[in-house]
């Protein structure tokens, strides 16, 4: 009995590794598609108003999800026992995208990117409460290591009056790391019953009801003369009729939206919260590469003392999770003989 007890654990420990690599080659693949995202939209920024991109980017992406729906149960996998869920869940990525977006017009792109990395934080964090997973001290330590590196992104010994931002355009990466960390662990409960197009669709619906809400609102730009900062023209400004170029641009948005709903859904089903979270943090040196490369920008010493810090503190987490998955392993193998 014994024996047999240690070879079922033995399997379900193979099962556990082989789902924990999956879950991982998804996040990395959805954290590539993620930083071409982002640099487009920064592009697009000065020309077309967010919600008119996020209604061409959520209209083709959801098109593209609905194909992937059909090799995972069809329409009928779209029933759901708990609908105010997915869309609880849709809410919380829209205003996580809203946000990040909205300050990735003011701010280069490594800065937001690097702020925005407190999410993964706010994962291990909100996994204790929300999940019932356990973080040990040495783990938490490491996240109030990277907390201290956000912290010194912000600023804080800065005035308003020397600041180039303000303080809210600053702190939209923070709201939007934390609904973002919101969704992600939203997406681990409901994740157990739904496939990860299902969950994807729900978020793209969402994305296109809030896009034409923000159209019949605000589309034909009559708010934005009322502000002069450059986020909330961005939000508020008139929709044209994009440019042939750039109309392939938001097509090719689309394509790659469709394909971070669906990776990163999968990542978060796959496995727990805890593990996948740590290889988000390959998005940093890719927001460096893109900001360099397209926007010619270089981090200051407070976004590089930032950037270190949670490289830092994700790593010792990721190796402390892997140290204890092995030990774990070990021990029904030895039950065995």
């Amino acid at each position: 009995m014994d024996s047999r007890n240690g070879i079922d654990e033995g399997a379900d420990m193979t099962n556990a590794s082989n789902s924990a690599g999956r879950a991982i080659a998804f996040v990395l693949f959805g954290v590539l598609c993620i930083s071409c995202n982002d640099m487009l939209i920064k592009q697009l920024s000065s020309g077309y108003p967010l919600h008119q991109i996020v209604f061409f980017r959520s209209i083709v992406a959801l098109m593209i999800t609905l194909v992937f729906l059909q090799f995972e149960g069809g329409f009928p996998a779209l029933r759901t026992e708990r609908p105010w869920l997915h869309v609880l869940r849709g809410v919380l990525i829209v205003i996580s995208n809203m946000t990040f977006f909205l300050a990735l017009a003011v701010l280069p792109l490594a800065d937001v990117t690097a702020i925005f990395f407190v999410a993964p934080l706010f994962i291990t964090l909100l996994s204790i409460p929300l999940l019932g997973e356990k973080v040990g001290p040495l783990r938490l330590g490491a996240v109030f290591i990277g907390f201290i590196g956000v912290v010194i992104m912000q600023r804080p010994w800065e005035g308003s009056d020397t600041l180039s931002v303000s303080r809210i355009v600053l702190l939209l990466p923070v709201l939007a790391a934390f609904t973002y960390a919101m969704n992600q662990l939203m997406t681990r409960k409901l994740g157990v019953k739904a496939p990860a197009s299902t969950l994807a669709i729900y978020i793209q619906g969402t994305f296109v009801v809030v896009s034409i809400a923000f159209f019949l609102i605000a589309g034909d730009g009559r708010f934005a003369d009322q502000f002069t900062n450059p986020s909330m023209e961005f939000l508020l400004r008139a929709w044209v009729w994009p440019a042939q170029g750039d109309l392939l641009v938001l097509i090719g948005l689309g394509v790659n939206g469709a394909l971070i709903g669906y990776s990163l859904s999968q990542a978060y089903r796959l496995a727990d919260a805890a593990t996948v979270a740590p290889f988000e943090y390959i998005g940093l040196p890719l927001a460096v590469f893109w900001g360099l490369v397209i926007f010619g920008d270089l981090p200051t010493w407070e976004v590089w003392t930032g950037i270190t810090l949670i490289l830092a503190s994700g790593l010792f987490v990721f190796f402390r999770e892997q140290a204890k998955a092995k030990r774990t392993i070990k021990r029904p193998v030895a039950r065995r003989h």
